[in-house]
C-alpha cells in the first residue's frame, strides 16, 4: 500500500512538473505579447505647499457613463486584460470548483415581527438571495421577493429590508448595478403585491418604522444636478418621515442641519416608540452627536442629548427614561452606560465597564443585555442583567465570528449566526430564558470542514507592536518548500477582520495554497487605540504591519517571496498599492481591488469626503505631506522591478470612484517597472462590492486566483488531484 502511495505521489509530482512547465510557457508567451493601450497624458500639474504634483491622467476621473474617451479606454484595457487572463491555465478549474463550493443553500438571519419570520435565502447559485416569510416559526416558507427576476444579468439586488412591527408591511431597497444609491419600495406581506410608494435619492440610510405602522423614518440626500449622480459629493443628508401611501414629495422633513452640510443623520425609533433618536456624524469615525425628538408631541423641538461629535454613542435600547448606550467615552475598548433622559443634564451611569476585550455590539433581548466582544479578533458572547450583573456566557460552536442577536426588548428568542474560515454560516435560535441554542439552519457543503487547519499567530511589526494573524490551509500540507500564499489585509476605519467563510478563498486553499489574514492597526480589533495607531499621521504603521506580516511568513518558511500574493479591497486596495511601492521585492503578485489610489483628490468625489477622519485633509499642509508620501498613484518607483499586478474595479463604483484605479493602472503601465504584467480588470454593472451577482463573483475570483497562481508557481489541478498534494 505504501509503495503504491509513493508511486502515485511520484506520478502526480511528475505530471505536475510537466504541467507547471507548460503553464509557465503559455503564460510567459502571453506576457511577452502584452501591448498596453496608449493612454493620453495631460499637462495637469498642481502646486500645493510648494510641491508640484503632476496628474497626467486627470481625464480618467471623468464618468465612464458620460465620457466616450474614458469608455473607449476601459474597452481597450479590458481587451488586453481579458486576452491575458484567457491564456492562464487553471482558470477553468478554479471557476468550476467555485461553482461547486457556492452551490449550497444559504440563509440569512430571521427577523421576527408579529407572528411572522422574515429571512433571506439563496438556493446555491442564484445571483441574488430571495426574501421569504413564514407565518410562525415552523410555518410553510413563502417567497416574498425574488430579485433574480429583475435583471437579465443578475446585477439588481435587494438591499436593506425592514418589516413593520406587526409584520403586515415590509419596506425594501433596490440596488441596481452595484451603486450605493437605493430605490425604496414597500410590499403588502399578505398579498405579496407592491404598494405604489417609491422613494429615491436614498443612500447610507437606516429605516425605522413608527410603532403604529403608519410610516417610517429614513435619510436621503438632495437630488444632484443632471449627470452628477455618481460623482457629486454627498452632502446635506436629512431625516424624513414617509407616511404609507403618500408620494415622496409629501414626506415630512424631521431633522436637518443646512448650516452644517457635511453632517449625516439617521433616525431610530426608541423601543417604547416615544422618541426618535437622531444620530449625527460628519465622517467615518464613531464620533456622534445625539438628538432626541419627542414623537408624542407634534411640535416638539429637537433636544441635543449628547453634543459635540466627540465619542461613540450607539443606542442599544431603553426602559422608560433610562436609555442604554455603547460608548468609548473614558473607555477606548468601549463600555455600556445609561443616561436618564428625565434629568435636565443626564450623566453616564456605568452598567458594564471596559474590559481587556473589545466590545463589538450589544442588544437587549428578553430583559438580558447580550454583548459581543472581540478577543484577539474572535467572538465571545457575554450576558448581563440590565443592572450589569454578569450572567453565563453563551457557548459558541468554536473559534469564529458570531453575529445577530437582534429583536425586541421583550422577545424571549433571538437568532444569531456563526461562521469560521472553513465553516459556512449556520443560524441558531437562542432562547434567552433557558439559555439554550438550537440549530435553525446549517448548510450542506461539498467539502469536509475538518480537513482544514485554522490557527492564529502573532508577529512583531517594525516598531515591536504585536499583531495577530490567522492562517488557514489544508491539514497535512507540506510547507517544507513554502506554499503559494495569499496575504489579505485592510487596516482602517475601525473595521475588524474576523474569521468568516469564503467559497472563493477555499478554492485557493484546496489547491495547496495558504490564506493569511493580518489584523493590522487601523482596524477595530483592539478598540480606539488600535484604530488611532493606524490612521492620519500614523498611517505608515498599517503599511509596516502588512510588510512585517509578509516578512514573517517568509521567515517562518510558510512561503517565499516568489510565492507570496497580497490582496486588499477599498482601503485595503490603498494598502496593497502603498506597500508594493515601498517593498516591491517582497511580493510575487498584488491584487488591489477598488482602491483609494489618489490620496490627494479622494475627498472630491461621492463619499470620499467622509474619509478625512482616517486619512486627513489634502488641503491641510501636514496632512498633504503625509498623504503625498504614500499615495499609490504618486509614488510608483520607475527603474524598479515590480510584482505582477492585477487591479480590479467596476465602472459603476460610486463609493471609491473607478478613476482612482484607472489613473493608477495607467501610471503603472507607463512606468519602467519590469516585464511582469500590470493589468486592470474593469467589471461592468458592478459597484464597490455589495449586490454583486454570484456569477460575477465567481468569474472575478477565478481570474484573480489564476493570475496569482501563475506568478506564485501554484499548479492548478482538479480538486481530487489537489487534495493529494497534502501528502508528505
Amino acid at each position: 500500500m505504501r509503495k503504491a502511495l509513493i508511486l502515485s505521489s511520484l506520478s502526480i509530482a511528475a505530471s505536475m512538473t510537466f504541467a507547471h512547465a507548460a503553464q509557465a510557457q503559455t503564460a510567459a508567451t502571453a506576457a511577452a505579447k502584452l501591448n498596453y493601450p496608449v493612454t493620453a497624458k495631460g499637462e495637469v500639474v498642481d502646486e500645493q505647499f510648494g510641491i508640484k504634483v503632476a496628474d497626467p491622467y486627470r481625464w480618467l476621473e471623468n464618468d465612464v457613463r458620460a465620457d466616450p474617451k474614458v469608455r473607449d479606454w476601459v474597452t481597450a484595457e479590458n481587451a488586453v486584460t481579458d486576452a491575458y487572463l484567457a491564456s492562464l491555465p487553471g482558470r477553468d478549474i478554479f471557476r468550476a470548483r467555485m461553482a461547486e463550493l457556492f452551490n449550497y443553500e444559504r440563509f440569512g438571519l430571521p427577523v421576527k415581527k408579529g407572528r411572522r419570520y422574515f429571512y433571506a435565502r439563496n438556493d446555491g447559485l442564484q445571483n441574488q438571495s430571495a426574501l421569504f416569510v413564514r407565518d410562525g416559526l415552523n410555518g410553510t416558507p413563502r417567497l416574498l421577493i425574488d430579485p433574480n427576476r429583475w435583471a437579465t444579468d443578475g446585477a439588481t439586488a435587494v438591499g436593506d429590508w425592514v418589516p413593520s412591527d406587526d409584520g403586515r408591511l415590509l419596506l425594501y431597497s433596490v440596488q441596481d448595478g452595484g451603486t450605493d444609491w437605493r430605490t425604496v419600495r414597500m410590499i403588502d406581506v399578505d398579498t405579496g403585491k407592491d404598494l405604489p410608494d417609491v422613494l429615491e435619492w436614498v443612500k447610507f440610510s437606516g429605516f425605522s418604522w413608527a410603532k403604529d405602522g403608519s410610516g417610517f423614518y429614513y435619510s436621503r440626500f438632495p437630488a444632484t444636478k443632471e449627470g452628477e449622480k455618481f460623482q457629486a459629493l454627498n452632502e446635506n443628508q436629512a431625516v424624513y418621515f414617509h407616511r404609507v401611501g403618500d408620494p415622496q414629495s409629501a414626506d415630512r422633513l424631521v431633522y436637518a442641519t443646512p448650516d452644517a452640510p457635511r453632517r449625516g443623520h439617521g433616525g431610530t425609533v426608541s423601543d417604547d416608540g416615544k422618541w426618535l433618536v437622531v444620530t449625527s456624524t460628519e465622517g467615518t469615525d464613531d464620533r456622534y452627536e445625539i438628538t432626541l425628538i419627542d414623537l408624542t408631541a407634534p411640535d416638539a423641538k429637537p433636544r441635543t442629548l449628547v453634543p459635540g461629535l466627540v465619542n461613540n454613542w450607539s443606542y442599544i435600547g431603553n426602559q422608560g427614561s433610562i436609555f442604554f448606550w455603547i460608548t468609548n467615552k473614558d473607555a477606548p475598548r468601549l463600555r455600556v452606560v445609561t443616561l436618564d433622559i428625565a434629568e435636565a443634564d443626564p450623566k453616564p451611569v456605568e452598567i458594564v465597564g471596559e474590559d481587556e476585550a473589545t466590545l463589538d455590539g450589544a442588544s437587549i433581548i428578553g430583559g438580558t443585555l447580550i454583548a459581543n466582544y472581540l478577543v484577539d479578533a474572535r467572538t465571545e458572547v457575554r450576558q448581563f442583567a440590565l443592572d450589569g450583573t454578569p450572567r453565563p456566557k453563551l457557548a459558541l460552536p468554536g473559534i469564529g465570528t458570531a453575529g445577530g442577536f437582534n429583536g425586541k426588548a421583550d422577545d424571549r428568542e433571538t437568532f444569531y449566526s456563526f461562521t469560521s474560515f472553513a465553516t459556512p454560516s449556520a443560524i441558531y435560535r437562542y432562547d434567552v430564558k433557558s439559555g439554550k441554542s438550537k440549530l435553525w439552519a446549517r448548510p450542506k457543503v461539498s467539502f469536509d470542514p475538518a480537513s482544514f487547519t485554522v490557527e492564529q499567530r502573532f508577529y512583531q511589526s517594525k516598531d515591536g507592536t504585536r499583531v495577530p494573524m490567522f492562517l488557514v490551509h489544508r491539514k497535512g500540507l507540506d510547507l517544507s518548500a513554502g506554499a503559494p500564499t495569499l496575504l489579505y489585509g485592510y487596516g482602517g476605519f475601525n473595521i475588524s477582520l474576523t474569521p468568516g467563510f469564503s467559497a472563493t478563498r477555499l478554492a485557493w486553499i484546496e489547491q495547496g495554497g495558504v490564506l493569511a489574514v493580518a489584523n493590522l492597526r487601523g482596524g477595530g480589533e483592539y478598540g480606539k487605540a488600535w484604530h488611532d495607531a493606524g490612521r492620519l499621521a500614523n498611517k505608515q504603521n498599517v503599511f509596516d504591519d502588512f510588510i512585517a506580516a509578509g516578512e514573517y511568513l517568509v521567515k517562518e518558511g510558510i512561503t517565499t517571496k516568489e510565492k507570496l500574493t497580497i490582496q486588499g479591497g477599498s482601503n485595503g486596495g490603498l494598502l496593497v498599492g502603498a506597500v508594493v511601492n515601498q517593498r516591491p521585492d517582497l511580493f510575487a503578485a498584488a491584487l488591489p481591488a477598488v482602491g483609494v489610489m489618489d490620496m490627494l483628490r479622494f475627498d472630491r468625489f461621492t463619499a470620499g469626503r467622509y474619509w478625512v477622519d482616517d486619512y486627513g485633509y489634502p488641503a491641510k499642509e501636514a496632512d498633504f505631506k503625509a498623504l503625498h508620501a504614500y499615495s499609490p498613484y504618486h509614488n510608483i518607483k520607475a527603474g524598479t522591478d515590480y510584482p505582477a499586478i492585477l487591479v480590479t474595479t467596476a465602472d459603476t463604483d460610486d463609493r471609491v470612484v473607478p478613476g482612482h484605479s484607472f489613473k493608477y493602472a495607467a501610471a503603472l503601465q507607463a512606468a519602467n517597472i519590469g516585464d511582469k504584467p500590470h493589468l486592470i480588470r474593469i467589471e461592468t454593472r458592478a459597484g464597490h462590492g455589495s449586490g454583486k451577482p454570484t456569477e460575477k463573483i465567481i468569474e472575478e475570483a477565478a481570474d484573480l486566483w489564476a493570475f496569482a497562481a501563475r506568478w506564485t508557481g501554484m499548479v492548478v489541478t482538479p480538486p481530487a488531484v489537489a487534495a493529494a498534494k497534502t501528502v508528505r
